[in-house]
């Protein structure tokens, strides 16, 4: 049973992504997205102009008239969000803690993919595996994997992408669109990354919050990570410091994007603090353009 507080949540959300869903994104995932292949979907008569190639032979014995083969595209897809639930998505300094964008991102995605009849699945993962809803189809469905994102008490507060995409594999038989919604706070996980990407359509989305680039001064303060439990007094104060934490932020995040770059997979970063609507937006349309 669903208490009432994460119903109202549910709601909210649904409501907030509705209209984002149904005149934006509905298109553009459309237009990214292409689907399988085509498929046999009936025959007519050959008419001037019609491509040799396509002609039904046994079709055309039979009736003695020419006909062609008609292709359909195979719309339907498997859409697997994977959500990194680990410590570090309780938080945010701005609108929202980077846990409350990833469920709203999961949503937006799902009901994109439900409105163009896919199929939509969840992975939430920490340092393991700590969710799995098989993909399946409908808003019913949506809801639930919405739900379990909004709900989920992490059991354990580490981070292993590995881990999340070694059971991606081995629960997605055939190729499927996978969404990676993490802050990439990991480390070694590459290699799995460009590896998955060859088997399925992969795009990853970083989540980041502006202090994890640059803390403002604010004199002293205690700084608790949570993956690894340690707690640190530092004075925000020290411009040296300030600039030292600056520059190892940056750092980090040259070193990820650079990665994404040159192994040229889709990735986007999301910020806590602006709204994600014309980045996705944007992304969608030139990976589409991309694409054609």
């Amino acid at each position: 049973m669903l208490n009432r507080d994460l119903l109202k949540k549910v709601k909210k959300i649904e409501l907030s992504t509705r209209h984002l869903v149904n005149e934006v994104f509905g298109g553009e995932y459309h237009s990214v997205f292409k689907g399988r292949g085509m498929e046999f979907a009936e025959v007519r008569e050959y008419t001037p102009g019609d491509e040799i190639r396509t002609i039904d032979w046994n079709v055309s014995a039979r009736t003695g008239v020419p006909y062609v083969k008609l292709f359909e595209e195979e719309r339907e897809l498997t859409v697997m969000i994977l959500v990194d639930a680990s410590a570090s998505g309780a938080f945010g300094t701005r609108v929202q803690m980077k846990r409350n964008l990833a469920a709203e991102l999961s949503a937006v995605l799902a009901f994109s993919a439900v409105k163009n009849n896919d199929k939509v699945g969840l992975i939430i993962f920490t340092d393991r595996v700590e969710n799995y809803i098989p993909p399946r189809k409908g808003r019913s469905h949506v809801l639930r994997v919405i739900r379990e994102v909004l709900n989920h008490q992490p059991q354990h507060q580490g981070t292993s992408i590995n881990t999340a995409i070694e059971f991606m594999n081995r629960v997605l038989r055939k190729r499927a669109v996978t969404f990676m919604i993490s802050d990439f706070l990991d480390q070694d996980y590459e290699k799995s990354l460009k590896q998955a990407s060859r088997r399925h359509d992969m795009l990853s989305f970083h989540l980041q919050d502006p202090w994890e680039i640059e803390i403002p001064d604010l004199g002293l303060i205690q700084i608790h990570d949570g993956e690894t439990g340690e707690t640190s007094l530092i004075n925000t104060s020290n411009r040296s410091l300030r600039n030292a934490y600056k520059q190892k932020g940056q750092d980090r995040l040259d070193q990820l994007q650079n990665f994404f770059k040159s192994s040229g997979l889709d990735y986007l970063p999301i910020r806590t603090d602006v709204p994600y609507v014309d980045p996705l937006i944007n992304f969608f349309r030139k990976r589409a353009m991309r694409t054609r």
